[in-house]
């Protein structure tokens, strides 16, 4: 429970000074993070929240994990972390190592190269450069080198330099706020508003109606529907000279409303982007690390083949992605930045990685999912006037309420209850726990949501 008001009366103070100096809508607590452990997550005021949010899912271990703080007890960590190199040109002598030790160990089937970057909406905006790249290189027939027209008027911001390609999104989408990232972000109009953007082609992303096993057949026209939509987005764009070079896609939308789509529409997803010559990118920013079970939500749809790109951050503690060889870009500096990524996050994802193979922890994330669905579709059925639309993979789990001040007030009890949730898309809370989220951690969350349940 929590022991003040939530936000209590000194994350009121600290925000009204940090509002003197910056924007600060979007703060919601000052974090205690030195006393912070595990699941739990303790605020300035002292009260004690189970976090099953963490960082909008981004904590692979919870709070103050021994395993991550005996890191410091080398000094060859710490001299790394003092001194970060530009890892695009002066990468220390290890890199590759730690990088075969670490995100390579994890690396989804098939996809053995890779770029780091230092947050998701890098990876993604330097993804998406690797599909124009990789689709100009294939135009070419393979030549490598530019025409002198194509080096003049690129610099100008022309054809032939500079192509009319286009990427097709959806509708419900969260890719990143960057320029090009957020020409396929379509989940909030905050994220957009007065800011320039491109006319990309938006799909609609199915909307299913829970539970599944009642709406098989809603389920499936949805599916074709939007794959019917996609393929005449494609071609339409492509006969305006608005080439179609990828296709951007989350396994499961985030921000947008949890909303998720069957393994047979991402297999004939993948399918159409093959019959017409586009890339699939997977943006597995927010579900990859493990809490849908399996490293890499993708894996659960038993695709034909890999996908050419994945792109992650958050549980992966770094950011960048994964490619196909043939998305690799063929001369230096045409995907760089100075950091490229950092290296003491990849140290921390090098033991990461062991405590999740040590611990189980994916199928802890199987297990406690189970409890955390089992328990949620019951309070649906005790509650349907509150919540509905129970779904999610692992621990990867949402539900909606009746309206967006319901939900909102679902999450605020649920502070006062000692439980820190999320929202996301107009009505739906959203749950984004660490791995170490065990079996009983989700019955007590269950048990605190039907509190506030019987309350509303």
């Amino acid at each position: 429970m929590a022991t003040t008001t939530v936000p209590g009366p000194v994350t009121q103070q600290k925000l009204e000074e940090l509002s003197e100096i910056q924007e600060s809508g979007a703060v919601s607590l000052f974090v205690n993070y030195e006393q912070s452990l595990g699941n739990y997550m303790l605020d300035v005021d002292g009260n004690r929240f189970l976090d099953v949010y963490t960082q909008i899912s981004s904590l692979p271990l919870g709070y103050n994990h021994p395993d991550l703080l005996a890191l410091l007890d080398d000094p060859v960590n710490i001299k790394l972390f003092i001194n970060r190199p530009a890892l695009g040109t002066f990468p220390g002598h290890d890199w590759t190592d730690r990088l075969r030790s670490s995100l390579l160990q994890v690396a989804p089937t098939g996809l053995n190269n890779l770029c780091t970057m230092s947050c998701g909406s890098c990876s993604n905006e330097n993804a998406y450069k690797a599909i124009y790249m990789w689709y100009r290189t294939k135009e070419r027939g393979g030549r490598l080198e530019f025409t002198e027209e194509e080096l003049q008027t690129c610099m100008v911001n022309q054809t032939p330099g500079c192509p009319t390609y286009t990427l097709l999104s959806f509708k419900g989408a969260f890719h990143g706020r960057t320029m090009g990232c957020l020409a396929t972000t379509h989940s909030k109009a905050i994220h957009k508003i007065d800011i320039p953007s491109l006319d990309w082609p938006i799909a609609d992303f199915p909307k299913y109606m829970y539970p599944l096993e009642e709406h098989t057949t809603h389920n499936e026209h949805e599916d074709n529907r939007c794959l019917e939509q996609v393929e005449s987005l494609i071609h339409t764009y492509n006969k305006a000279g608005n080439t179609v070079a990828g296709i951007v896609i989350e396994p499961i939308q985030s921000e947008g409303g949890d909303n998720h789509a069957s393994p047979q529409f991402f297999q004939r997803l993948q399918q159409l982007a093959k019959t017409t010559g586009t890339a699939l990118l997977i943006d597995e920013v927010q579900t990859g690390g493990g809490p849908t079970g399996k490293m890499w939500c993708h894996e659960h749809f038993n695709l034909q083949e890999p996908p050419d790109i994945v792109t992650f951050s958050k549980k992966m503690l770094t950011g960048g992605y994964y490619c196909k060889k043939e998305f690799r870009p063929n001369q230096g500096y045409r995907i760089y930045n100075t950091w490229m990524g950092d290296p003491s996050k990849v140290v921390m994802l090098q033991e990461v990685i062991k405590v999740i193979e040590r611990d189980n922890l994916l199928h802890m994330a199987t297990q406690s999912g189970d409890v955390l669905f089992k328990g949620l579709r019951t309070l649906d059925q005790k509650f349907p006037q509150h919540i509905n639309s129970v779904r999610g993979r692992g621990t990867f789990v949402a539900f909606d309420a009746g309206n967006t001040a319901k939900r909102d007030a679902i999450i605020g009890r649920l502070k006062l209850q000692g439980i820190h949730a999320g929202g996301c898309g107009d009505k739906s809370v959203r749950l984004r726990p660490s791995l170490i989220f065990q079996p009983h951690h989700a019955h007590i969350f269950v048990e605190k949501l039907e509190t506030v349940l019987n309350t509303l």
